[in-house]
């Protein structure tokens, strides 16, 4: 079977610079989205990538996908868990069927597809899981509540799959971005903030980071030194003030 790097969410942002990066690399793609004409221009100006049009944010969507690889004659052995999407604003104002949509793309999705691969890369011994969380994961976020829930969820489960997939020859790497230059925060609510412009990373350098680490098989990745500290900075803080000075950002 050819071995195939998949990338979800790979019609923007970081997802379209994980696909660049690692076409670099040499690796086939398969490139997972729902914007296909996106996913198609991408793929074509790659040519070593071929795109799969799929809503992730479904609960028959991994399984769908992974079935759809298979009957390919492909086998995933670079996954990189890059769908996800976050919301501004109250929780008890929020959409309740667009939180739930969150919770099923950042968390469930993610959760199936390392699932449904994991036991064919050990009994392989060689493969590699790339998650992507953030810094949000490191304190709770009022006024995005859900999604800061969700990549705490990523970044103990990455860490966690770490550790347990470790013996058998497998690099498992959770990414956790600050502030990044992408259409984050337009789909979120809060696009053309000035302060997270200001120290926003490129998708580029974001990428990098991760793909480094990964290399390495280091649990864990917080690119940039501004980011470092302040993930760094809420393991000591009271948990009070952490969630005082996290509710108190303006986004």
């Amino acid at each position: 079977m050819n071995k195939v790097a998949l990338i979800t969410g790979a019609s923007a942002g970081l997802g379209v610079e994980f696909a660049r990066q690692l076409s670099e690399r040499g690796h086939r793609l398969v490139l997972a989205a729902r914007r296909k004409e996106r996913l198609d221009e991408l793929a074509k100006e790659l040519g070593n990538a071929r795109a799969v049009a799929i809503d992730l944010s479904k609960r028959s969507a991994p399984s769908e996908l992974l079935n759809e690889i298979q009957t390919a004659g492909e086998q995933v052995e670079l996954l990189v868990n890059n769908a996800g999407f976050g919301m501004i604003g109250q929780f008890a104002n929020l959409d309740a069927s667009r939180l739930r949509e969150m919770i099923d793309l950042n968390v469930g999705t993610l959760t199936d597809l390392c699932r449904a691969i994991a036991p064919g890369m050990i009994a392989r011994k060689s493969g590699a899981i790339l998650n992507v969380a953030s810094t949000a994961a490191f304190q709770p976020g009022p006024k995005m509540a859900v999604y800061f829930a969700t990549k705490a969820f990523v970044l103990s489960l990455t860490e966690a799959l770490h550790e347990e997939m470790k013996p058998h020859g497998i690099r498992v790497t959770c990414l956790c971005p600050g502030p990044t230059r992408t259409e984050f925060g337009e789909v979120a609510g809060f696009g053309g903030n000035g302060m997270f412009d200001r120290v926003a990373m490129n998708a580029g350098e974001v990428v990098a980071a991760g793909l480094a680490a990964l290399d390495k098989n280091h649990a864990v990745v917080v690119p940039g030194l501004i980011n470092k500290i302040g993930a760094a900075g809420t393991r000591f803080a009271p948990r009070p003030l952490v969630r005082k000075v996290a509710g108190a950002i303006k986004y």
